[in-house]
């Protein structure tokens, strides 16, 4: 039998018998499932239910690859099971295409595949096809991920910014830039004390929330650029003036101690497990309770809502003395490769 070499070689992705052998020995066994086991040209899957047919793409470099809280691997699972939920889809099945450095040490992939493994297994969502090339040494950086997802909207469900109206209350699901604050903090040496990206799949929690029966008129998963970036997208989609209370808005120690020390602002800083919903007034108390009865949504909160109509749009701050700031949009990026 021959011996697996310790790190990817380019032959890995020439196609031959090296290729064979990482995806029957790496990939196949982690992602087992009828639909990938033909290993043929494409997927073919079951009838789908009845619906509207939702689709995502990401791509994920995140740099470390691996984390307290999460990795690659399973970023590239959560990223795109919750693009696909907060658009209120049902995920049915997810492809991924890794893009490998020559000298990844194959220990680390098998660590990654495993990972994103185990998070499609907790959202219930196979991986069904995928791909692999090989790039030479130092022409990447150990391993990039390209993700697909294909979910279903049921027959029924309406959600999406042109739903939001003044008097909507701003909700999100738990304490914010936990992720984001993870990953600066590894990159300076800061990592402990609790601190961990929050990196989850959201789709039990959102059909647990919209099976409720609370008015949810549009959701949004705060990732790059975090709550500000997402709020001022929406803000500018629905010509609306949104108001954040700074009182109610959760953060985790931890996470405000590493934006004090490098001059962060966690509102600005990724989520990669929360959601914001944008729920009718009057449905507000009800979905917090809802939120709240789910493990990733205990420490949800109303952190703002919509004011008024704003041509154009707008995002403020509304600070303890009542003063308010305006939140745009940043020039660049407080924290690249953040997924």
């Amino acid at each position: 039998m021959t011996r697996r070499p310790d790190t990817v070689l380019l032959a890995h992705g020439g196609g031959g018998r090296l290729t064979r052998e990482l995806v029957r020995s790496t990939f196949l066994p982690a992602f087992r499932n009828p639909a990938l086991e033909t290993l043929t040209d494409a997927a073919i899957l079951e009838p789908l239910p009845a619906g509207r047919l939702a689709l995502t793409t990401d791509a994920f470099v995140v740099d470390p690859l691996e984390f307290p809280g999460g990795d690659l691997g399973r970023l590239a699972v959560c990223g795109t099971v919750n693009d696909l939920a907060v658009a209120g889809a049902r995920p049915v099945a997810l492809t991924a295409a890794f893009i490998l450095e020559e000298g990844l040490e194959t220990a680390l992939l098998d660590r990654l595949v495993a990972s994103a493994a185990r998070a499609a297994a907790a959202a219930a969502v196979p991986i069904v096809a995928g791909d692999t090339k090989v790039v030479p040494r130092g022409k990447g950086d150990g391993i990039f991920a390209v993700t697909a997802g294909l979910g279903v909207v049921p027959t029924g469900r309406d959600l999406g910014d042109h739903r939001i109206v003044p008097g909507d209350v701003i909700l999100v699901s738990g304490p914010i830039a936990a992720h984001g604050g993870t990953i600066v903090a590894c990159r300076h040496g800061l990592a402990g004390g609790g601190l961990e990206s929050d990196c989850a799949p959201l789709n039990g929690l959102v059909e647990h929330l919209l099976g409720s029966g609370v008015e949810v008129h549009a959701m949004h998963d705060p990732t790059r650029g975090g709550v500000a970036t997402t709020c001022n997208e929406v803000a500018e989609r629905c010509n609306a003036r949104l108001v954040l209370e700074a009182t109610a808005i959760p953060v985790q120690p931890a996470v405000t101690a590493v934006c004090e020390l490098l001059g962060l602002d966690p509102l600005y800083l990724a989520c990669e497990g929360r959601l914001l919903a944008w729920v009718a007034a009057d449905h507000a108390p009800r979905a917090l309770q809802v939120l709240r009865e789910h493990p990733l949504g205990r420490e949800a909160a109303c952190i703002g809502r919509v004011e008024t109509a704003a041509a154009g749009g707008s995002v403020v701050l509304r600070t303890a003395y009542g003063v308010e700031r305006p939140l745009d949009l940043l020039s660049g990026s407080e924290v690249p490769r953040i997924c």
